[in-house]
C-alpha cells in the first residue's frame, strides 16, 4: 500500500493535476503527500541569484502550502510542503531517499524532441532513476 507520495510542484496545470491525484489517493488509502517545489537557477545575473538566495523560504513555503490546499478541499492535514533550491530531478530523487517516500507522482508536459534535448525532462529523469513506483500525470 502506498503511504507517502511525493509530488514535484511548479504551479503548472499538469503539476496541479498531479497534486490532485496524489491527494485523492492519500485520502482513499490513509496516506500522506509531500509536495516539493524546486527553485532552479538556469541562467541569470548575479542579482537574480542574490534575490533567490535572500528569499524567505518560510514565506514561499507557506504560499505553496496555501496554493496546494486550494486544489483539494479538506486535505491540509495530509500535506507536507517544502521549497528547495537545486536541480529538480536530483532534488526529487533525494527527497525519496531522505523522507522514505514510497511513490512519486509527477506532471508531464509534452515538448518536442529539440526542447527535451536542450532542456531535459524532469519526468524522464525521475522515471529512469527512481527506485519506487512513479505515476506520470498528463
Amino acid at each position: 500500500m502506498l503511504k507517502y507520495s511525493l509530488v514535484g510542484y511548479d504551479g503548472s496545470p499538469t503539476s496541479q493535476r498531479a497534486v490532485r491525484f496524489a491527494l485523492e489517493l492519500a485520502q482513499a488509502t490513509g496516506g500522506r503527500v509531500r509536495v516539493v517545489s524546486v527553485l532552479q537557477v538556469t541562467e541569470g545575473s548575479a542579482d537574480t541569484c542574490a534575490l533567490m538566495m535572500t528569499d524567505q523560504g518560510g514565506s514561499r513555503c507557506s504560499r505553496l502550502l496555501e496554493e496546494v490546499k486550494l486544489l483539494v478541499p479538506n486535505s491540509a492535514a495530509l500535506i507536507d510542503a517544502e521549497v528547495v533550491r537545486g536541480s529538480p530531478g536530483d532534488i526529487l530523487l533525494e527527497q525519496v531517499r531522505r523522507h522514505n517516500v514510497d511513490h512519486v507522482v509527477i506532471g508531464h508536459t509534452e515538448r518536442g524532441a529539440l526542447a527535451r534535448w536542450l532542456l531535459g525532462s524532469v519526468s524522464g529523469e525521475v522515471l529512469e532513476r527512481a527506485h519506487v513506483p512513479v505515476t506520470v500525470v498528463r
